[in-house]
């Protein structure tokens, strides 16, 4: 994936919510965001690096287990690095709640990038949908 170049002392967090009305929801979470930046308790990704951002996805417990091997609130592999650049794992913080993410990327997961960000956009809708019938 190409984005445009950031200078080092920005920083961004950017969320992604399912809002087919073009409001914000109040009582949803966003199925992505993308972080450039280390928060408190979130270092692991190393976010400070020039030019690095993670992108994070709640695809679903079906895409978590294909992509780490285990349930979310199953302990992960202690040989997981998550400051690895183009790779799908686990998120660092939020792993336990469903969501991936990768730092950076690139040629090897661009395409399941796309494809997760698809999954976690219908889970998001199907769930609206759900909530709006029985509103």
């Amino acid at each position: 994936m190409k984005y445009p170049a950031r200078r080092a002392t920005s920083a961004v967090r950017i969320f992604f919510y399912y809002a087919p009305d073009g409001a914000t929801p109040t009582t949803a979470q966003p199925f992505a965001t993308v972080a450039t930046k280390n928060c408190p308790g979130d270092e692991a990704s190393r976010l400070d690096r020039p030019d690095t951002f993670r992108v994070n996805v709640a695809a679903g417990k079906e895409a978590f287990v294909q992509w780490t091997g285990h349930a979310p609130r199953e302990p992960a592999s202690a040989d997981v690095d998550p400051s690895a650049t183009d790779t799908v794992i686990a998120h660092p913080v939020y792993g336990t709640a469903g969501w991936l993410a990768v730092v950076n990327p690139g040629e090897r997961t661009e395409a399941v990038t796309r494809e997760l960000l698809r999954a976690a956009h219908h889970l998001a809708r199907s769930r609206h949908e759900r909530r709006a019938r029985g509103a």
